[in-house]
């Protein structure tokens, strides 16, 4: 049975870009959205998230425009006095009740549990197919959508006789090994090396991994405080100004206060500059087992296969899969063109801000040159001329739809936005100085940037 879906958009995808984006746009047009997900609801790759996941950075810079997720201090705790951080409970909680939201205003439907492929719906479940009307604009919300280990088969072979789990399997560990084995370089290993640790499990049981070191932001500066914000920006800024070179931009960072290494020892080549507790950096480099001979290839029984040579491991060793790509590089390709909407990042480094600018000028604006040229691209990084390509597009981005007067009043009021002084916001010395040295070093870091990295751009 075919049926037809009535929308002025067909959203595929409501994870986070896909949600922020629809939110802003309901909020500002007189439309009707119809969202398209290969799962149940709303919430995205959460929904499959191993369950000790918090958000890497405050929850105020996370999900829609319309509804602020947080917004507390914590009270107790190594992170006492920082904003709290929601953990998958509370995010996938959270979408559900911005979905509803956007539901009982009659003009948004989800259909979950669906594959979209070539303007139709089809019901996994039903196996009942839906066609898109040709006039239905379709706005792509996977284009970025991230890998996650649970989800993803382990990028090596495995041997029949080995036992390796995603991340979300070691809280169903039934027998303890005598060795832990965590793959992976980003986020989710050093979640679970955290969460690991906090159960008990000696440092010297754990074999880390790490094909390369990674560069992570501290997370004390990246709060929903602009004098605390933006003076980091100021700072990061400065130092790009007057950096010979990327590793060192990346050290004076580091002096600054700003990066973080793992190990003091070695010189990071990857910045997807995560945020990390510096409690969680103590605990982090109790780890002194941490394999650095490239990719691993397979997995045997009481061995790892490796690019740059074989490692031994216990014959009773848990293999802890942390390997999923969740940041994608795909290329960024203008977000507005005649067959869709692509979503991807705009403002460096906070994609549900991205999208909801990028509902919001959707909404504002007719024209599709223009809604490019107010949102250009940015990318997420990786290398550490990823990261400076993040920044430089971001910052253009930031520079393009901020000079608007209704978008900058609108991002004024949005807290997903980092860099807002929001209306209300009691001034100080500290702010203003904030401000000051951000007009002063935006231009100069801005264009060393660019010249570091040259032709990316």
């Amino acid at each position: 049975m075919t049926r037809t879906i009535v929308a002025d958009y067909l959203v595929v995808g409501a994870g986070a870009m896909g949600m922020a984006f629809t939110d802003a746009l309901i909020d500002h047009a007189d439309v009707r959205v119809a969202m398209v997900d290969r799962r149940h609801a709303a919430g995205g790759h959460w929904l499959s998230a191993y369950p000790f996941v918090r958000l890497h950075q405050a929850s105020t810079f996370y999900g829609v425009p319309s509804t602020v997720l947080g917004g507390r201090f914590q009270e107790h705790g190594p992170e006492a006095g920082l904003h709290e951080r929601a953990d998958q409970p509370t995010i996938t909680a959270y979408y559900s009740r911005a979905l509803q939201r956007m539901v009982d205003t009659g003009r948004v439907e989800l259909y979950g549990g669906c594959d979209y492929h070539d303007r139709a719906v089809t019901s996994r479940v039903s196996g009942t197919t839906y066609a898109v009307s040709e006039t239905t604009r379709v706005v792509d919300a996977r284009y970025l959508s991230p890998d996650i280990p649970a989800e993803t088969p382990p990028p090596f072979a495995v041997a029949d006789d080995v036992h390796v789990i995603p991340a979300n399997g070691v809280v169903g560990v039934e027998e303890a090994p005598s060795q832990y084995v965590v793959v992976g370089s980003g986020k989710t290993a050093t979640d679970t090396c955290i969460w690991l640790l906090a159960h008990g499990v000696d440092p010297d049981a754990i074999c880390w991994v790490r094909p390369r070191d990674p560069w992570m932001l501290n997370r004390a500066l990246i709060q929903p405080n602009p004098a605390i914000y933006l003076a980091m920006v100021a700072n990061m800024l400065e130092a790009s100004a007057a950096a010979p070179s990327l590793p060192d931009l990346f050290l004076r960072l580091e002096e600054l206060g700003i990066m973080l290494r793992i190990d003091p020892a070695v010189t990071p080549t990857m910045a997807k500059a995560p945020t990390l507790g510096t409690w969680e950096l103590e605990q982090l480099q109790s780890i002194e087992n941490v394999v650095r001979r490239g990719h691993i290839r397979a997995v045997h029984r009481g061995r790892l296969e490796m690019e740059q040579g074989d490692v031994p491991i216990a014959d009773d060793a848990i293999v802890v899969h942390c390997a999923a790509d969740g940041l994608k590089l795909p290329g960024r390709i203008p977000l507005w063109q005649p067959d869709r909407i692509t979503l991807q990042a705009v403002r460096a480094g906070f994609p549900c801000f991205g999208a909801a600018v990028t509902g919001y000028v959707e909404a504002t604006r007719d024209d599709d040159t223009e809604k490019n040229r107010l949102c250009p691209p940015s990318s997420y990084g990786n290398t550490l001329e990823d990261w400076a390509v993040m920044n430089v597009t971001g910052f253009r981005a930031t520079a393009s739809f901020g000079a608007e007067p209704d978008i900058r009043e609108w991002a004024s009021r949005v807290a997903l936005n980092p860099a807002r002084v929001a209306p209300d916001t009691v001034p100080s010395a500290e702010l203003d100085d904030a401000l000051a040295r951000l007009a002063a070093h935006t231009g100069p870091g801005i264009a060393r940037l660019a010249e570091l990295v040259g032709g990316r751009l």
